[in-house]
């Protein structure tokens, strides 16, 4: 099954665009080029994190997200702060995983407009929720996206949506396609999971993974305890929280919530009832 990330990593083409239909740019095509890469102009589902966190190998070059090249963007969050210059408007927008500004240029003549306007469509406003399309720029050293278009968030099961599929996409680049992982799971049911090793008793030790078997990346002594324990001990459908782990493994609650932060940050658990309550996130 196609999920449609891979156009992301696809010399040919992508971005919507057929590889050999009317909407292509073929080598005969004037300012063409067979060579030419597509694949990152792909409209990106993102958070704001991953927009700070976005990496850039220099001021003229395009930044990335998990490795992969991005220049279209697309995000969901609360307006914080709306400033309306002669030029542009300024947003502030949080998702709960950062705040980034949003600047969208527009004609002086469209900002005189604005309060005479008499259509009933939903505008924007101050701790509203709105989505934007744009670019991830850089300007003196600060961040900011250059929004093509922003609007208004109706129905708020789009904002749940967006999260999803923005953690699907992020999962895709950084673990590979469903089908791989399933691979990687039968394979592990005849032997030891990448990463374990085999005891004496044929069994595969907690050198790499969890009791499921399941290959866990390089971590800390103190991640990989927090996870064992999640992973074994009796618990709800809210799972543990920060003061429960810290007894139980007996750390102090400020190393429990640097070591959860290590395991949050490699998708391997997921935050439930409030920020200092955690559950595995089972794959």
């Amino acid at each position: 099954m196609d999920y449609g990330y891979g156009n992301y990593q696809n010399n040919a083409g992508g971005g919507g665009f057929m590889n050999n239909g009317s909407q292509g740019i073929g080598e005969n095509s004037p300012g063409g080029s067979a060579s030419k890469t597509y694949g990152k102009d792909t409209l990106r589902p993102v958070t704001i994190k991953q927009i700070i966190d976005a990496q850039q190998a220099h001021p003229d070059a395009d930044f990335k997200v998990d490795g992969v090249e991005v220049t279209q963007l697309t995000f969901v969050g609360q307006i914080r702060n709306i400033s309306t210059q002669t030029t542009n408007i300024t947003y502030k927008i949080d998702d709960g995983t950062g705040t980034v500004e949003v600047k969208q240029w527009v004609d002086s003549d469209v900002v005189n407009s604005m309060d005479t306007a008499t259509d009933a469509k939903p505008k924007l406003m101050e701790n509203s929720y709105a989505r934007v399309w744009g670019k991830l720029k850089s300007f003196s050293g600060k961040r900011h996206v250059g929004a093509h278009i922003i609007r208004p968030i109706t129905d708020h099961n789009e904002v749940q949506y967006h999260l999803l599929e923005a953690t699907a996409v992020h999962l895709f680049f950084t673990r590979g396609p469903p089908e791989q992982l399933k691979k990687g799971g039968n394979a592990a049911q005849g032997g030891a999971a990448p990463g374990q090793q085999v005891g004496v008793g044929g069994n595969a030790a907690d050198n790499g993974g969890g009791q499921s078997g399941r290959a866990l990346p390089p971590l800390s002594g103190p991640a990989r305890k927090i996870y064992h324990t999640l992973e074994t001990s009796p618990q709800s459908n809210e799972g543990l929280n920060v003061q429960d782990i810290s007894s139980r493994v007996g750390m102090q609650v400020n190393d429990v919530l640097k070591a959860a932060d290590e395991l949050l940050s490699q998708g391997l658990i997921y935050t439930t009832v409030d920020d200092n309550t955690w559950a595995i996130l089972d794959m």
